[in-house]
């Protein structure tokens, strides 16, 4: 998407016409580059990381991991690729203090998003933060109010918002050519295994194990959480609907007018899962909404050979069934049987995503003031969706949902899932 068409893009869109900053209010560095840091130096880190190099608009500033060997093999990294000389830091209150970036990369762990992202927009630095925006919902509830109170434009990874056929599709629902949509299923089915239980053990050297923690519960190291794996253990993360889960609901959003359902209900267990990770290897969500209902399944094993689509969103209307997909693009199933209509997507490389459109936007927001396509608001309500789900399946219960004032109605034991303790020293944020 080029400069133009983004900013008419933007401009026809609600989100875009909102004013958050001006230009005059960013303190960029000597040569005019926005002063850059990456907080979290693993995989997928690296991967945001690659755009804000490629953008030529970054000058990247400070590192910050608690794993010294992601902190010394992204460094080396930046180094080699742009020639800049990051300072690496092991905390990360240490470096917005220190080199006061104007944009922070919050690539963490999920139960790390809301306190870093906090205190970046209150250091003054813009943040591009991975989803889900947190682990909890009123962790959320207190980063949009963050971002607001400090006028910081805040991204969330949702990137799919930044995708060619993605766009397009919605382009396509909202059209009325699938009809009134009466039911949305969304779906992530994989192949896996029972696996085998994988003992705890020490710390491998340059990893502050205490500080990965942080405000979560402190828990013996194991190789299936770090590095890579903590979705699979709910102190951390929220599984598959808390992983997945979140594009998928983010899609429903978007398609939508309705800020959240009204009415959740989840069940869910280990049927197959064998290792000592934690998450459900199968759950069903259910969400009514004002106007349709909309389902969510997941399993980690069996995959899809049996229907056409193993991951994405059906959604089902009076004219046919369309499909949202990742790999595979869109396509609509017209209800009378006729000529099936294709979109074929356009991905970037190596990871297959949209990262590069979505930091485009970023950047370019950063400069306009416009809240960005995937603005903390609206990570906020998708990932609700899918902590609602799991809030559920942990009650044991369904519940009832205000969405417009995002509180649990008639039921205080479920609203008291909407957050949780922090370890000491941290303190949970609040509004």
């Amino acid at each position: 998407m080029n400069l133009t068409n983004r900013r008419t893009f933007l401009k026809s869109t609600a989100a875009g016409t909102v004013a958050l900053t001006s230009l005059s209010d960013l303190t960029a560095n000597s040569d005019m580059k926005y002063k850059t840091a990456l907080l979290g130096c693993g995989w997928w880190g690296n991967n945001i990381l690659k755009y804000a190099m490629e953008s030529d608009e970054c000058k990247i500033v400070g590192l910050c991991d608690v794993d010294q060997s992601h902190l010394n093999q992204t460094a080396e990294r930046v180094r080699t690729e742009k020639g800049d000389s990051p300072k690496s830091y092991g905390d990360y209150r240490d470096l917005l203090e220190k080199e006061k970036p104007d944009i922070v990369i919050n690539a963490t762990p999920d139960h790390w998003h809301p306190l870093v992202t906090i205190a970046a927009t209150e250091a003054g630095a813009h943040v591009y933060v991975e989803k889900p925006v947190g682990h909890t919902i009123n962790e959320g509830k207190a980063m949009v109010a963050a971002a607001r109170k400090n006028d910081r434009v805040v991204q969330v990874g949702t990137h799919r918002r930044a995708s060619p056929h993605n766009i397009s599709g919605m382009e396509f629902l909202k059209s009325g050519q699938a009809g009134k949509i009466g039911m949305v299923r969304a779906f992530v089915h994989y192949s896996g295994g029972p696996g085998k239980p994988t003992p705890d053990s020490e710390p491998p050297d340059g990893l502050d194990w205490d500080m990965w923690c942080g405000p979560a519960p402190l828990r013996p190291y194991n190789k299936l959480l770090h590095p890579k794996g903590f979705r699979n253990f709910l102190d951390y993360a929220n599984g598959q609907i808390g992983d997945w889960g979140i594009h998928w609901m983010d899609q429903i959003l978007w398609w939508t007018d309705e800020k959240g359902p009204r009415r959740i209900s989840s069940t869910g267990a280990r049927h197959i899962k064998e290792d000592n990770t934690e998450n459900p290897d199968t759950q069903i969500a259910s969400f009514e909404f004002e106007d349709f209902t909309a389902c969510w399944e997941h399993r980690y094993y069996a995959a899809n050979h049996s229907e056409k689509h193993n991951i994405g969103c059906y959604f089902y209307g009076t004219e046919g069934v369309f499909h949202m997909g990742w790999l595979d693009g869109w396509n609509f199933y017209p209800a009378n049987g006729g000529e099936v209509i294709h979109q074929d997507p356009k991905l970037d490389d190596p990871d297959q995503q949209n990262i590069k459109g979505l930091w485009s936007n970023l950047l370019e927001c950063i400069k306009t003031g416009n809240r960005p396509i995937c603005d903390i608001e609206i990570g906020h309500r998708s990932t609700n969706m899918s902590l609602l789900a799991m809030l559920s399946l942990k009650h044991g219960k369904s519940v009832e949902w205000d969405p417009e004032n995002e509180i649990i109605v008639g039921d205080p034991e479920a609203s008291k899932l909407l957050q949780r303790e922090y370890r000491e020293p941290w303190q949970y944020p609040v509004v």
